[in-house]
């Protein structure tokens, strides 16, 4: 395996849960403008009532960025139709180089306010999902070059603030970071990069936008993920994994030092992401 590391992912195979909208689409579009290969793998094939995007819209997005698109309805609770979108992507590309876990249900509610629907609508897409997409991928990943697994889940912190005001998704989320923190280790040795990807400040997605009080004006666009994402993917897979990464901060080691074009509104006060202490 060629664990060269690239400043492109040109040629690469990216199979992105979620990527229909928000921070999953802005990552497939940074990683076509380089001339990528890209599974669009979501549920939305027709347009929601409240949100933009389907896997079509964003295949034509892609393919409008320079890079080629495969859009594939899959409902990752789902192991049959993760597995089925999986062996079509690989068949389709010629293989798999990069998985982006980047698909998630959100609910931002206490213990006596979240219905049991909700909760295991959420371990079932976000570590449950997670895991069956990584169980799925590996195989292709092992024969890749530079291969890496990327979770959009925040650093572990076992602090009860995290988890008092919304445990269920807390919990949700963390089952994500906790496969970066066993995945990593368990395929060190077939040279598999392992990680995750938090933002430091809220992001300003479309699915943020209809959640009353979100204040989307004081966070950044997902552009700043994104961007962060291309950087860790095209590290050299060998000496890059197990890390919780901060968007901020992988962009801040590569020399950026104005963050001022990502702010929705220039001069507003950023709010920091819920797993975040502070934006500094």
């Amino acid at each position: 395996m060629d664990g060269k590391r690239t400043n492109s992912l040109s040629g690469k195979t990216l199979f992105i849960t979620g990527a229909s909208r928000g921070i999953g689409l802005a990552i497939a579009l940074r990683a076509a403008r380089d001339g990528a290969k890209v599974v669009v793998a979501a549920k939305t094939e027709t347009p929601h009532p409240k949100l933009p995007g389907t896997i079509h819209t964003a295949a034509a997005e892609i393919e409008a960025s320079g890079g080629k698109a495969l859009p594939v309805v899959v409902d990752i609770r789902f192991e049959e139709q993760v597995y089925r979108a999986v062996e079509l992507a690989a068949r389709h590309f010629g293989g798999i180089d990069i998985l982006v876990n980047n698909a998630s249900a959100i609910s931002l509610t206490g213990t006596l306010d979240t219905p049991m629907k909700r909760y295991d609508l959420m371990m079932a897409v976000n570590t449950r999902g997670t895991f069956v997409c990584s169980q799925a991928c590996l195989p292709y990943l092992k024969k890749a070059s530079n291969p890496h697994i990327l979770m959009l889940s925040p650093p572990l912190d076992m602090r009860a603030k995290w988890f008092a005001p919304h445990g269920a998704y807390t919990m949700a989320k963390y089952g994500m970071s906790m496969c970066v923190l066993g995945m990593a280790e368990e395929f060190r040795g077939a040279g598999i990069a392992v990680n995750a990807l938090w933002p430091r400040t809220i992001i300003a997605t479309a699915a943020l936008q209809v959640i009353p009080g979100a204040e989307f004006e004081h966070g950044r666009t997902p552009e700043i993920v994104a961007d962060a994402a291309g950087h860790i993917l095209t590290r050299n897979s060998l000496e890059t994994t197990g890390n919780f990464f901060i968007d901020e901060d992988v962009l801040a080691s590569t020399g950026v030092t104005d963050f001022s074009p990502y702010a929705v509104a220039k001069g507003k006060r950023l709010r920091p992401d819920l797993f975040m202490d502070d934006v500094s």
